[in-house]
């Protein structure tokens, strides 16, 4: 008599089985797993690789062809290639072999205008050499690289010139083992432009990167408006901020609320030859929350770590953390300058004190100085929004001048040890709190200081 089975009992029996695969399954593994195609190699498309011929086009289709595919590796090996904008879509990953390069294409023309955001607001922009937007699960990994031209920079506005990297919108976003280079400028460039910059997105790592710009405007990574931030192990000397935290500039920023919030820099070495090492804004309405800087090498020619705003941004920021730093060869190691930073805005915060960028709960402990002016410069801070919590602890180091503070309340002091004052060790202007009596004297001079 043979045994038969209701489709109830059938579709049991199948569930129970797809449990038990579930169940034997390594941790991570899908549970219907479908083998990604074959890397795409863009010789096989006819790319030239000479860094003479370019190459756009024939990059662009394989692009597109990844995402027709619904998603795919493309595979460059050695050589140099010239390229305009490219676009990638999701699910895209691209890979730059060893000795692979792409070359910037020095003509403007090669850069689609559209609307992107910069410094904080929308406006005409040329399309970057590498762009995508709403395209989730992208990553552009090394060991190769991309050589930018000064040549695109000369005139940065209207329209902005091409940054190198943009990624706008865009969930799961891997930049990781590669190089980007600015080419040596002409002596008449002042120039460059923004190497990577991600504006709201969410879930970005940036690991193991070498980023080298030597002339204003050359941020190295600038974080626009993106959530769960990762900054690991990366190598960036720029000619302007090596990385800067933003979030949109003016009324409508404010009112659309879209912070940079919960970023992690750790393990990296930071240099500016103009500006900063690390700087939150000045494009800042939108707000910065629960950033961590974490064993990290920072010096700049203007500060290591620059709080830049102005009487017509607003926004709050909020659990700002540095730990663990090493801070050299930098006139201010710690910047507050919320008065008159950064450029007007067409659309203001007018109302008071809400027009004033408001500092919270910040903290700066285990920090090593050496060849230090100024460990903080911080007397631009308006009354109508003093700070709201102000931690600093265990410093140590050479300093020829301490802590100038206004405008502060829950301050908390402790534990710093320099030497090498030649001036003030400490002057606080409407500063409460704790541990300011313990500041005292400054220590003894360092010898030959």
């Amino acid at each position: 008599m043979k045994t038969r089975f209701s489709p109830a009992a059938a579709l049991l029996a199948v569930l129970l089985a797809l449990l038990v695969s579930a169940a034997d399954a390594p941790p991570g593994m899908a549970l219907f797993p479908t083998k990604p195609p074959p890397p795409i190699n863009v010789r096989t498309y006819g790319a030239k690789g000479d860094r003479t011929t370019k190459d756009t086009v024939v990059f662009q289709r394989a692009l597109d062809d990844c995402a027709k595919a619904g998603g795919g590796e493309l595979l460059v090996p050695a050589g140099n290639y010239l390229c305009g904008s490219l676009t990638m879509g999701a699910n895209t990953t691209l890979r730059l072999e060893k000795d692979a390069y792409i070359t910037e294409s020095s003509d403007p023309a090669d850069y689609p205008v559209m609307q992107a955001r910069f410094e904080g607001e929308i406006t005409n922009c040329r399309r970057s050499l590498i762009y995508a937007e709403k395209a989730d699960h992208l990553a552009i990994l090394g060991p190769g690289g991309f050589y930018a031209s000064s040549a695109l920079c000369n005139s940065n506005r209207n329209p902005r010139s091409p940054e190198v990297i943009e990624t706008v919108s865009c969930d799961d976003v891997r930049f990781e083992g590669f190089s980007l280079q600015y080419d040596q400028p002409a002596a008449n460039q002042r120039q460059q432009m923004w190497c990577i910059h991600p504006t709201f997105c969410t879930n970005v790592v940036a690991r193991n990167l070498f980023v080298r710009s030597q002339l204003s405007v050359g941020d190295g990574l600038d974080l626009d408006s993106c959530s769960k931030v990762l900054v690991d192990n990366c190598d960036i000397t720029s000619g302007d901020d090596a990385i800067g935290l933003k979030s949109g500039r003016g009324l409508a920023a404010l009112l659309l609320a879209k912070p940079s919030v919960d970023v992690t820099i750790q393990n990296c070495k930071l240099n500016s030859l103009q500006g900063s090492a690390v700087a939150f804004g000045s494009e800042l309405s939108g707000g910065l929350r629960n950033i961590n800087i974490t064993h990290c090498t920072l010096s700049g020619r203007q500060s290591a770590l620059h709080f830049k705003s102005r009487g017509d941004r607003g926004g709050v920021l909020d659990n700002i953390s540095a730990d663990g730093l090493i801070i050299e060869n930098t006139p201010i190691c710690l910047f507050l300058d919320l008065l008159n930073a950064g450029t007007a805005t067409a659309d203001p915060v007018t109302a008071s004190p809400d027009k004033w960028t408001l500092l919270r709960n910040l903290s700066f402990r285990n920090i090593n100085v050496n060849n230090a002016q100024t460990f903080i410069s911080g007397d631009k801070v308006s009354p109508d929004r003093p700070i709201q919590g102000f931690t600093v602890a265990n410093i140590s180091g050479t300093c020829r001048e301490g802590i100038i503070l206004s405008n502060a309340e829950k301050a908390s002091f402790g534990d710093i040890r320099f030497t090498g004052f030649t001036g003030n060790i400490a002057v606080l202007t409407n500063v409460s709190g704790t541990g300011i009596d313990t500041l005292g004297s400054p220590a003894p001079k360092a010898p030959g200081l």
